[in-house]
């Protein structure tokens, strides 16, 4: 199967400042791949060479298609459109008919447990529940990747626990390409079909690890021997690289 998206000898500098080693990564569709590394490293960097937001200052980088879902670490929701409304705000950039847009909102609003909600505005949402209604926008256009920028980190630990297992769901369901990024060494391991560490600044890709878990995931995977012992290997390659 050929790669959602490549990167092939890609590097980064803002200015003088030598941002990313060269990096190689490809993801296939069905794959979710984490990406841990150090604060600085260049982990959102890579994502926004991914989406296309900025350039690489050397190597290429292809993609199979613009249909990109980015979910940012806020949820970048309109305070004066309710969550349907926000949720079809981006068929509504895309032409996306009025009929098939009311039909793919109810659709993935069902998908992340929001059908009740859907006439709230975001202030009335808890965070775990606005984090909610970015991922049903995203979804909406079915995108072949998507890229998370630490989406999670601000949740309290319950509502992180629960988003990270609906997560799992999702991608059970669609199987889209994913890579997403985060501090957290248990997050990265429980999400991930394969996780990639990365070095200090210049970031350069350092360790790879399969993850052997079928999804969607329980978080009770985290209490198993197994699940403990990839996360420490995970933790002492990124403490080798930090």
């Amino acid at each position: 199967m050929e790669p959602v998206i490549s990167f092939t000898d890609v590097t980064k500098y803002f200015g003088t400042t030598h941002a990313l080693d060269p990096v190689d990564l490809s993801i296939r569709k069905g794959e979710f791949v984490s990406l841990v590394g150090p604060s600085g490293c260049g982990k959102s960097t890579v994502l926004r060479l991914g989406s296309g937001l900025t350039q690489p200052s050397s190597g290429t980088i292809a993609r199979s298609s613009d249909n990109i879902g980015y979910i940012f670490q806020e949820p970048t929701l309109m305070p004066w459109r309710t969550v349907e409304q926000n949720v079809r705000f981006l068929g509504e950039l895309d032409g996306m008919s009025r009929e098939e847009s009311k039909r793919r909102t109810t659709e993935v609003l069902a998908l992340v447990g929001l059908e009740e909600f859907r006439r709230h505005y975001p202030l009335a949402l808890s965070g775990g529940m606005m984090m909610r209604t970015s991922i049903a926008r995203s979804l909406l256009l079915d995108p072949e990747l998507f890229l998370f920028d630490e989406p999670f980190g601000a949740l309290d630990q319950i509502s992180r626990a629960r988003l990270n297992a609906e997560l799992t769901g999702l991608f059970a369901d669609r199987r889209f390409a994913a890579l997403f990024v985060t501090h957290s060494v248990d997050e990265a391991v429980f999400l991930a079909s394969r996780l990639l560490v990365m070095s200090k600044r210049p970031g350069r890709i350092v360790a790879q690890f399969e993850i052997p878990y079928s999804f969607p995931r329980n978080p009770s995977i985290k209490y198993e021997p197994e699940f403990a012992m990839l996360a420490g290997r995970v933790a002492a390659a990124l403490a080798e690289a930090s």
